[in-house]
């Protein structure tokens, strides 16, 4: 057994650091025990896990789904890695843990780049999460787009987009975030509580309109909203997850992809419709995705550092999470460092 910390949701929206005893024993041949260096914090599924809203994660519980971490056990069926290699995988907030290799959903292993900065390595998951739109789109070179929300996951979708050959129209209601997305090269920006969403995209497009749309807030009344720039035979990506009940007339907004002259196409992109790991049968998949996205962070070809915002230490995760909850525009990306120092 050996002595951790963890982050421990001991009721909807309280946060603690505690210490447990842990059993660094192997359970399965397929397992690695992993040394966490950094771990993400996620402004969408994280923050509902935390609030109590989503089935899946009791309360109380240990958050978290994304780490880098070094190898320091590792099971016999294991292969391709040795014990000291660095790792991003989908842990959670805890100095130590355990991942088997196999599984479907906690799965995820895969190698750093021996000269990646592990701090923007652990980001990785959020591009993850990013690329699954572009999966699931039909962009292609010289097509104009459109992203609502611009915290990390709008930000490193528009940057994806870009790098497709698309032009991006990306719009937020915070300035702050606007002028991040600005410092990561994103073309064309707009604050849609200022100007009207709708009339900027005419413009830009000369009322052509964009062919795909990319919803990355996860307000089903922004979404509701936004249709209306797509062109005809336009298709509308959900990236962010919708959460917040929005009552409306759901019978226009049905209309749109059904009936001329909208025609339009309606998408989820959801990570996990792709597999987890590699195979001979399936081009895209998690970890191929994961690969992708640290080798253009490593090119710097995706921008990591103006949505870096925060680096904690792990007792400070209740002024973390209220921040990301409150501050959602000074608290864009925020990593806990589990180094001892």
């Amino acid at each position: 057994m050996i002595e951790r910390k963890k982050i421990l949701i001991t009721e909807p929206n309280v946060a603690q650091l505690v210490t447990d005893m842990y059993d660094e024993e192997l359970s399965s041949p397929n397992e690695v025990l992993v040394k966490a260096h950094y771990s993400h914090i996620s402004t969408g599924t994280e923050l509902a896990c935390i609030s109590g809203t989503e089935s899946f994660f009791s309360i109380p519980g240990t958050p978290g789904y994304t780490a880098v971490g070094e190898i320091i056990k590792m099971g016999n069926n294991v292969k391709g890695f040795k014990v000291g290699d660095m790792i991003f995988t989908y842990g959670p907030h805890a100095a130590y843990f355990k991942i088997d290799i196999t599984d479907r959903w906690h799965g995820v292993c895969v190698k750093l780049p021996s000269t990646i900065n592990p701090e923007y390595a652990v980001f990785t998951h959020m591009g993850n999460i990013a690329m699954t739109a572009l999966r699931k789109s039909n962009i292609e070179l010289g097509d104009t787009i459109l992203i609502t929300g611009l915290g990390a996951i709008g930000n490193l979708v528009s940057q994806l987009c870009q790098l497709q050959g698309a032009t991006v129209i990306a719009s937020d209601i915070n300035e702050k975030r606007i002028q991040i997305a600005d410092a990561c090269g994103i073309q064309k920006t707009t604050n849609s509580s200022i100007s009207n969403l709708k009339e900027f995209v005419e413009k830009e497009t000369k009322h052509e309109m964009v062919s795909t749309y990319i919803d990355a807030s996860g307000i089903s009344k922004v979404i509701e909203a936004s249709i209306d720039c797509l062109a005809l035979n336009g298709e509308t990506i959900l990236l962010g997850s919708p959460r917040v009940e929005h009552k409306t007339d759901i019978t226009k907004f049905l209309q749109s992809f059904h009936l001329l002259p909208w025609n339009h196409n309606l998408k989820g992109a959801l990570e996990f419709t792709y597999p987890t790991h590699e195979t001979n049968f399936n081009k895209h998949s998690i970890e191929r995705n994961a690969k992708i996205i640290m080798n253009l962070i490593l090119q710097e070809k995706l921008q990591i550092k103006p949505i870096y915002t925060h680096k904690i230490k792990p007792d400070h995760i209740q002024s973390a999470y209220e921040g990301l909850r409150n501050n959602p525009e000074v608290y864009i990306g925020v990593v806990i460092d589990w180094k001892e120092k």
